[in-house]
């Protein structure tokens, strides 16, 4: 076991790979990953240097939202296989001294869970109250305006119990009840249920969603859409959340989730925070006092823009807001466009920006997680409408083409069938486009996306200011990002530049490099004191 194993607080700046079951590694032939796939493929995942491998749900689902609708808290879904292939995948981890974190979809089940099952069926049995039921209004109406993120009215009639239930997301992902004590020891005994398997950490799917407004009030508009200027595709965001989400009731249970995280040694969580321009905020009530969750992430990273200046102001603004707690931040995930595509400028090399968004994401306080096939350097793909799984893309479509662009399979080698990831038709079609980047064909090229990922995790696994040390700006050039990591006795400074053009630049008076690090193609120079970046260029050294 190496340093991460052994360390309680193995969570405060780790590196956390993110693999979406379903399109990591088919060993059935069926079209569909599999527990035992990932066990197969865990020698990939340790080669990069990561600390720890987080599994989106893998628990038995009907897979009307991928997964994210869970019938079963306890049970493996046979599309991924048996327990005993969990059991092996995390004897597989640990062995290659890689912590295992599993999601967990508290906030709601699947319609076919036998809790909601109950508590549909009448007014009066042990669980009526265990989901988030309401009278409808005079007019049959819903009981006030809280929409759905997946488009409509976020409550649903039901004909047997003629009452409204809540439902964030799909109507086959019915909100339970969080007011409810039972249904929040429940919860904990699922959670117990893995930890007792030998899982180190979890990862709290919609953690500010878990408690609703006890009295329903409506939330009000935002000003935007009051004023008729908004633009956004999804009617969710003409709304300022109030009222359906992020309850300060809701750290109570957070407490009650992190006693019972404590009582097994070096367990951690990371909450997933989609709360809009409060996000850093709510990222600061969820970790602060070392009594709540570990730490968070938020969305602030996983959008359009991409510049020093949005860069430093996102940390900063993090900085700022939490005192003493914890985040994780990310590039790209399960949800979201592929970061390169985002951030990719026209004529630009998809290669460039996936090297130099790895090495800052790398560079930045805090713990970060990367996206299966982002160290491969993998596009978004274009997905026609015939084939899309995404019930969200499919509502929204054409304004929003879903999420099943950047869920595509992984592909391991280039001259095999579906490039290694299946025998049989997969789930979804794997680009054209993604075969040249397999991971066979990148292994040894020293010049590739994935070689830069190992240079520079390793180089953040080797220096201690760049895992755990502060962060302090400087301030420079509009299109460089610098700033200084700094951990005991270690100096680092780092150096990025987001223009287009060739930069130069003098280092901050009294700033001695004594060792630069080298990795292939940062594009950077340093004379004197006197420093010259390409274009997409990084530039890290140690300092006096």
């Amino acid at each position: 076991m190496g340093e991460t194993a052994r360390n309680p607080d193995w969570w405060r700046g780790c590196v956390i790979y993110q693999v979406y079951p379903r399109s990591f590694q088919d060993t059935t032939g069926d079209g569909s990953g599999d527990l035992k796939g990932v066990t197969q493929r865990m020698g990939h995942v340790a080669s990069l240097g990561v600390d720890a491998i987080w599994l989106s749900p893998f628990f038995k689902s009907p897979m009307a939202d991928m997964g994210y609708d869970v019938s079963d808290y306890r049970a493996v879904d046979p599309m991924f296989g048996e327990m005993v292939d969990f059991d092996a995948l995390v004897e597989e981890a640990h062995w290659h001294g890689l912590k295992v974190i599993i999601d967990q979809v508290l906030s709601h089940t699947s319609d076919k869970h036998p809790w909601f099952v109950e508590s549909r069926a009448d007014r009066i049995n042990p669980k009526t109250d265990w989901y988030v039921w309401a009278d409808a209004k005079a007019d049959g109406s819903a009981p006030n305006n809280w929409l759905s993120v997946f488009g409509g009215s976020a409550w649903e009639w039901d004909s047997v119990r003629r009452q409204y239930y809540l439902h964030n997301f799909l109507a086959a992902q019915p909100d339970l009840n969080f007011h409810n004590a039972d249904v929040q020891d429940a919860l904990l005994d699922a959670v117990r249920f893995w930890l007792d398997r030998g899982v180190d950490g979890f990862r709290l799917d919609t953690v500010n969603y878990y408690v609703h407004d006890r009295w329903l009030r409506s939330n009000p508009p935002l000003a935007e859409a009051a004023a008729g200027t908004i633009t956004e595709t999804n009617p969710y965001l003409y709304q300022l959340h109030l009222f359906d989400k992020t309850q300060p009731e809701n750290l109570d249970f957070l407490k009650r989730f992190r006693v019972l995280l404590d009582q097994y040694e070096g367990r951690a969580s990371v909450g997933e925070v989609g709360d809009e321009s409060r996000s850093l905020q709510t990222v600061a009530a969820y970790t602060s006092g070392n009594d709540r969750l570990n730490m968070c992430y938020t969305f602030d990273m996983l959008g359009e823009e991409f510049s020093a200046a949005y860069m430093r102001g996102r940390v900063e603004a993090y900085e700022k807001s939490v005192a003493d707690g914890w985040v994780c931040w990310a590039f790209s995930n399960h949800d979201v466009v592929r970061h390169v595509s985002r951030w990719v400028r026209l004529g630009e090399d998809f290669d460039v920006v996936a090297k130099f968004a790895i090495t800052v994401l790398a560079c930045l306080r805090g713990s970060i997680c990367l996206y299966q096939g982002e160290e491969l350097g993998l596009t978004e793909a274009d997905i026609a409408f015939e084939d899309l799984r995404d019930p969200y893309g499919i509502r929204f479509w054409p304004g929003f083409k879903g999420r099943d662009g950047c869920r595509t399979p992984m592909v391991w080698e280039v001259e095999k069938e579906n490039a290694g990831f299946s025998t049989g038709k997969p789930w979804l079609p794997i680009p054209r486009e993604h075969l040249g980047r397999s991971a066979d064909v990148q292994w040894g090229e020293k010049n590739s996306v994935l070689s830069r990922y190992r240079q520079i995790l390793a180089l953040r696994k080797a220096h201690v200011s760049l895992g755990r040390g502060s962060i302090k700006f400087i301030d420079s050039d509009h299109d460089l990002l610098a700033f200084f990591r700094e951990a005991n006795a270690e100096k680092t400074i780092c150096v990025f530049n987001f223009s287009s053009e060739e930069k130069r630049w003098s280092l901050p008076g009294g700033t001695l490099v004594f060792e630069e690090f080298d990795f292939e193609g940062r594009g950077a120079r340093l004379e004197g004191m006197s420093l010259t970046l390409q274009s997409r260029g990084c530039f890290l050294g140690r300092v006096l």
